[in-house]
């Protein structure tokens, strides 16, 4: 009998921290949703920003811009439903809706590695080529390399998805986690995992790692050639330029690296702690992102000073 055949789950329920008293849900809804207003009102600035300011459409704000749509697109498809699920008990999810969430789940976070990837590229040529930079980072260059990363995530995921949707779905239908992912999923199928667990845990590092060579290498060449400064401000300076970038690198690939090799190096943690690491990979860099380059980033800082000027002058 094919497997499709003998699926019965109509629904699934996301049942997000399984530990967590009924009693704090609302304070845990309201934490995420005003996560969720930061998100959008950070990233929602930024962007406006970048829309009006002319002196920020360049080559790195661009890539910036990539980074704040990947993010708000994210957001947007995981936190509404686990804030419903805590504010309004209602963790319900249609099956088609299931999958529909985990494919965006993946593509946005595959298509935020890749535009890191872009931007380990730009950082590298703007310090390591600074005579060469405008030559080699164009306007056209950049917007090819970003929409490059959207359409390559797109088959990448697709695989995935096309790989469990088939699968034979017959009683189980918790999924204990935030929101549905390729492994939350298939855990629930009633089948011999074996076939599709280690294979997707190798897939995912592939597709995890496939930018970080570069992004290591492109920041250890950016390091060597700071080493090489002479003068101690020059040195600070650039280093200051690259280290927003650095922290959310970080943030983004290393909670990852430890939420997927925990169950292949013989650690186990309790279902509540693996889905606030998740939550932090997930909701951190969205959030402190618009900050990070708000505060980092002097032609942002002078462009928002200029912005609420205007706005609180006395003759506007």
């Amino acid at each position: 009998m094919p497997e499709g055949n003998i699926t019965s789950v109509k629904n699934f329920i996301i049942a997000g921290f399984p530990g967590l008293h009924p009693n704090y849900y609302g304070l845990v809804a309201t934490v995420m949703f005003l996560v969720y207003v930061c998100i959008l009102a950070g990233n929602g600035l930024f962007l406006i920003l970048l829309a009006r300011e002319k002196s920020l459409q360049k080559p790195m704000y661009f890539i910036i811009m990539n980074l704040s749509v990947c993010d708000v697109l994210f957001s947007t498809t995981t936190l509404p439903k686990i804030i419903a699920r805590y504010w309004f008990n209602d963790g319900s999810i249609s099956f088609l809706g299931c999958f529909i969430q985990m494919y965006f789940v993946h593509y946005f976070a595959l298509v935020n590695g890749l535009v890191l990837g872009v931007m380990a590229f730009d950082r590298y040529v703007a310090v390591c080529s600074p005579l060469q930079y405008t030559n080699i980072v164009k306007d056209s260059t950049i917007f090819i390399l970003c929409a490059t990363a959207w359409l390559l995530a797109q088959s990448c995921v697709l695989m995935m998805v096309i790989r469990a949707y088939p699968l034979p779905y017959c009683s189980a239908n918790t999924i204990i986690n935030c929101y549905c992912d390729h492994v939350s999923i298939t855990k629930l199928a009633c089948t011999d995992r074996t076939p599709y667990g280690f294979p997707a845990f190798v897939f995912a590092m592939i597709v995890l790692l496939f930018p970080l060579p570069f992004i290591l290498f492109s920041y250890g060449a950016i390091i060597l050639a700071v080493l090489r400064i002479s003068s101690t401000h020059g040195r600070l300076k650039t280093l200051s330029t690259c280290s927003s970038q650095l922290i959310i690198i970080v943030l983004f690939f290393f909670p990852r690296f430890f939420n997927y090799l925990v169950p292949y190096i013989g650690v186990s943690f309790s279902a509540d702690m693996q889905i606030l690491v998740i939550l932090l990979y997930s909701l951190l860099p969205p959030l402190v992102n618009p900050l990070i380059y708000c505060i980092r980033t002097k032609e942002v800082k002078e462009t928002l000073s200029r912005s609420f000027s205007w706005y609180y002058s006395p003759g506007s």
